[in-house]
């Protein structure tokens, strides 16, 4: 591997540690707790754990793929609409009501996580559509194609 493709596997790691083994970890270990937590949003028990299996698996095998390189593209596409949900359904920073209140405040600490689930969406969709313009027709051409990050510069097979 060249020097490149190290600090591709590197930002990749970083754009990924919240979810595995974070994220998905403390779901596992607090099982009751992340359920308790999904019956905010869904108030029945048994679609509250639908949810949390369907979230730990998505924060297990969608970082699996941005750091292997395997079907990368749309990994990134699924853990960025993660990203968004998440932020609307568990960062509702208008909810408290006291997002303008001068000292602590709940909604201004849920507006900060709000924004950085949004910054890690936009960092997935860099892995899912890149900086060119012409790799949105390619994902879509191809979504489980690989972007083959750690391939040699000059030597990237795009789909």
């Amino acid at each position: 591997m060249t020097f490149g493709a190290y600090i591709e596997l590197a930002v990749r790691c970083l754009l990924i540690v919240l979810f595995l083994p974070f994220s998905a970890l403390d779901k596992i270990i607090d099982c009751r707790g992340a359920v308790a937590q999904a019956k905010q949003i869904v108030p029945s028990a048994g679609p509250a754990a639908v949810l949390i299996v369907i979230g730990l698996a998505v924060e297990i095998f969608m970082p699996l793929g941005i750091v292997t390189g395997i079907a990368d593209r749309l990994a990134g596409f699924v853990l960025s609409g993660y990203c968004v949900i998440t932020a609307l359904l568990w960062k509702r920073f208008w909810v408290p009501g006291d997002f303008w209140r001068v000292g602590e405040s709940k909604g201004r600490d849920l507006f900060w996580d709000f924004l950085k689930n949004l910054s890690l969406a936009g960092g997935f969709l860099l892995v899912t559509f890149g900086t060119t313009d012409t790799t949105v027709g390619r994902f879509l051409a191809h979504p489980f194609a690989s972007s083959h990050p750690y391939a040699a510069t000059g030597q990237k097979e795009q789909p």
